[in-house]
């Protein structure tokens, strides 16, 4: 028999790795969406909305089945041992999340929309080559990913929506609060 490993076996570390990957990406995305005070601060209820900008309880929805989604994408290639390309997949593919997670705090929490929309340009670009490093390693993983990527477009649009309809709200903090030190 010229197998490493049984069905049983890969099936076996793919839900170890599952249960790793999917509450790590979970718990981050959480985390990264509780900087700046999301769409609760007074700066995003002052802003204008765009028509295409959906009711805020569908981020949370959606979100939650996407880091999920990310996650068992994921833990199939860090259970795909001794596949070529897998490293170079997961270091990309940590690099594009790490990216991914830098827009809630850019956008809510620096007020920043144009710098916002370029991160989510590289998130579109690196989550491409994410999905084709991972394609090489296990098609599936590229497949979960396709959502994701479409998520990402949308928010991509949205973001632009937003900084067209609001351009004097670019970086403007909307405390604007002075500190005076009298000695």
């Amino acid at each position: 028999m010229n197998v490493l490993a049984s069905k049983g076996q890969l099936r076996a570390s793919f839900l170890r790795w599952a249960l790793v990957t999917v509450p790590a990406c979970l718990l981050l995305g959480f985390m990264a969406g509780q900087i700046g005070g999301g769409p609760g601060s007074l700066w995003f209820q002052s802003l204008t909305k765009p028509d295409i900008f959906p009711e805020p309880k569908w981020f949370g929805i959606v979100w939650t089945i996407l880091y999920a989604m990310i996650g068992f994408a994921v833990a199939l290639i860090c259970a795909a041992w001794g596949a070529r390309g897998r490293t170079a997949a997961l270091i990309v593919f940590v690099l594009h999340f790490l990216l991914q997670l830098s827009w809630t705090p850019v956008f809510f929490g620096a007020y920043q929309m144009t710098i916002a929309l370029y991160v989510l340009v590289g998130v579109v670009v690196t989550l491409l080559l994410v999905m084709a490093l991972f394609w090489r390693v296990r098609r599936l993983a590229a497949l979960l990913l396709i959502p994701y990527l479409a998520w990402v477009c949308f928010a991509s649009v949205l973001n632009y929506q937003f900084l067209e309809l609001n351009p004097d709200a670019d970086g403007v903090d909307p405390t604007q609060a002075v500190q005076r030190i009298e000695f």
